[in-house]
């Protein structure tokens, strides 16, 4: 009899023991179902080395980026001809933004990957005076000639360092035959990634009495007022693309960045900031 009683109870045991199993293994396959639902990207670091003529949009964009995405954007700005040099040293970056000159000399070098360039905004370069001086007529060719030659002093980017607008302007004077007349009077910015030290800071401050650099550029400066982009074809256009490098570690992240620049949200920014969203 006791011994009936003894299996009966093993039974029963057992029995209870092999359904609490069954309910472990239920809940645990619930709960890795559920995490598996509930779980999000994790959040990366993108770093960004951009040309100074992406700053000002970037400075808004980057931001809004990382509202949108999670991501965080790690952005560093200077002019292209020393982006290029910085990348050709061993410098670490996931995505470059810079002039298409640069992007293709890197390309060449192997330290872009070919083929994941895109266009994001294009610029012009302009001309700027302190606020309350009477602006100077840049209408024309001759015009904006008589404007460079009466200027006092005149502040503009180096072309030592490669960049665009700096590049730029020295085939300007050298069209118009006026490069030594101005080169003896302008205050040249050798410091691109320091935005205090642009030109047209350089004339909001008094140091000088015209700026020139690129539109976006003097748009962001207090105490200026910007007198109009170069005339005609004296204006050039700055195109600012961006691709990955060869040693980036978050390309799914960059092409989250890429997808946001072409939002109705960027274009706006873009617009807003002086300059043109580029064709996509």
């Amino acid at each position: 009899m006791w011994s009936t009683i003894a299996q009966s109870d093993a039974a029963e045991c057992g029995d209870r023991g092999l359904e609490m199993k069954r309910n472990l293994i239920i809940m645990l396959a619930a709960a890795a179902l559920l995490n598996t639902g509930n779980s999000q990207p994790r959040a990366a670091e993108v770093k960004l080395l951009g040309a100074v003529g992406v700053r000002q949009i970037m400075l808004d964009l980057g931001p809004a980026f990382e509202r949108a995405s999670g991501h965080k954007l790690v952005s560093a700005f200077d002019s292209t001809g020393i982006i290029v040099r910085r990348l050709t040293a061993g410098e670490e970056f996931d995505l470059i933004m810079i002039n298409r000159t640069g992007i293709d000399s890197l390309a060449k070098s192997g330290k872009v990957i070919v083929g994941s360039t895109a266009d994001i905004a294009k610029s012009v370069a302009a001309a700027a005076v302190r606020q309350g001086v009477p602006k100077p007529d840049i209408s024309t060719v001759e015009s904006f000639k008589r404007a460079l030659l009466s200027a006092k002093s005149i502040a503009r980017p180096s072309p030592a360092v490669g960049g665009s607008s700096g590049d730029h302007i020295v085939k300007v004077l050298a069209r118009l035959g006026i490069a030594d007349e101005v080169n003896a009077k302008s205050l040249i910015n050798e410091h691109p990634e320091d935005m205090s030290a642009a030109p047209g800071y350089m004339v909001a401050n008094g140091r000088a009495d015209l700026a020139l650099h690129q539109l976006q550029e003097l748009m962001a400066v207090p105490g200026i007022e910007i007198v109009g982009p170069f005339p005609g074809e004296l204006q050039g256009e700055f195109m600012f693309s961006v691709a990955f490098t060869t040693g980036t570690k978050q390309e799914e992240a960059g092409r989250k960045l890429i997808e946001f620049l072409r939002t109705p949200e960027a274009i706006a920014v873009i617009r807003t900031k002086g300059m043109e969203p580029a064709a996509r």
